[in-house]
């Protein structure tokens, strides 16, 4: 039920016409599609992200012509969002810009500079968790990859889209009401290997494995490890995932970085990825949820395509955004009055 002054999202899949009215109106929104539909989005109040992955009302669908919009309405007179671009130099000032009441949508390119530094510094910005901070990675069609570039687009700047730099929309709340992120991470530590990084960042070669000197991508092909499965640690009481991108001869790259005072193992296997999942979200949630991200990842390896998770509806990402980078895990935003 909502509450009169209270900020509302209204989530749907739509085709480029409608999502032009809207834009036309003054509606803020935030949305994903591919890069072909949003090249030609009008000016307006929106920040957007380039993916043809999405979880809908019919099941996962991979499409090139549709748009999923996130509409924000309900705001009190004066208290409007604010859309700002981020690149590498400034993106540090995020949480500092952020409502002091209120929560920030972050859209940022993947394998950008930007997004690299948000991956690898996020956790050490000025003010971070002091106001919530939830979004995802642009990516792109895997057939384009090599040739295209993952994009945010940015409405106010005449509908810009950049490969280098990040989108946020920053929206205050009333008093009455407040944000919270949550996750759902169905991988668990397994009983394997602890595993740890001499420094931080987006690949490792050599590192300890049981406290002994080793190659982890040595380890990983010794011993058939099935790298669709995660290293899992646990960041200050939640488990957080780091995806591999790829197993080199002496080298392995992942999809957010690996951090030097953490331990990490790779994931226990998932079962059935929807019946888990379900189980995993709490009932009160699955009528509350404003926004959703979920991971490209868990739809190509739990195979989600023509399959439901509950009714949580949005892009499936190159990667999530929950205060800082997640991989393979679903991130949503609860806006509840009190």
């Amino acid at each position: 039920m909502s509450t009169e002054g209270s900020v509302e999202f209204e989530n749907s899949v739509v085709d480029r016409a409608t999502v032009e009215n809207m834009i036309t109106r003054g509606d803020y929104l935030v949305i994903a599609g591919d890069e072909k539909v949003l090249a030609s989005l009008p000016s307006g109040n929106w920040i957007a992200g380039t993916i043809p992955y999405f979880m809908t009302d019919d099941g996962g669908k991979v499409a090139q012509d549709i748009l999923y919009v996130n509409k924000i309405s309900g705001f009190n007179s004066g208290q409007f969002p604010r859309l700002t671009l981020y690149d590498v130099n400034s993106i540090s000032r995020i949480a500092s810009e952020a409502p002091e009441h209120g929560f920030t949508i972050l859209i940022l390119p993947a394998m950008s500079n930007v997004h690299l530094s948000y991956a690898q510094n996020a956790p050490d910005y000025p003010n971070m968790y002091f106001s919530p901070i939830v979004g995802w990675i642009a990516g792109l069609h895997l057939s384009e990859l090599g040739s295209n570039s993952a994009k945010v687009g940015f409405g106010p700047a005449s509908g810009m889209l950049s490969d280098t730099q990040a989108a946020a929309m920053h929206v205050p709340l009333p008093e009455h009401q407040v944000a919270n992120i949550k996750i759902v991470n169905l991988f668990q530590k397994g009983n394997g290997a602890a595993l740890r990084f001499p420094e931080k960042g987006f690949s490792a070669t050599n590192c300890k494995i049981d406290g002994n000197d080793g190659n982890l991508a040595h380890f990983i092909k010794e011993n058939n490890i099935d790298t669709r499965l995660p290293l899992v640690a646990n960041y200050s009481g939640v488990m957080v995932n780091v995806s591999v991108q790829e197993v080199l001869d002496d080298k392995v790259n992942f999809y957010a970085p690996v951090f030097n005072d953490i331990e990490y193992h790779f994931a226990s296997p998932v079962g059935d990825y929807v019946n888990e999942f379900n189980s995993a979200l709490p009932a009160a949630d699955a009528e509350n949820v404003a926004f959703c991200c979920n991971c490209i990842l868990n739809f190509l390896y739990s195979e989600l395509e023509g399959k439901k998770t509950g009714k949580l509806t949005g892009p499936m990402t190159f990667g999530e955004v929950a205060y800082q980078l997640l991989n393979q895990t679903l991130v949503y935003l609860t806006l509840e009055n009190y």
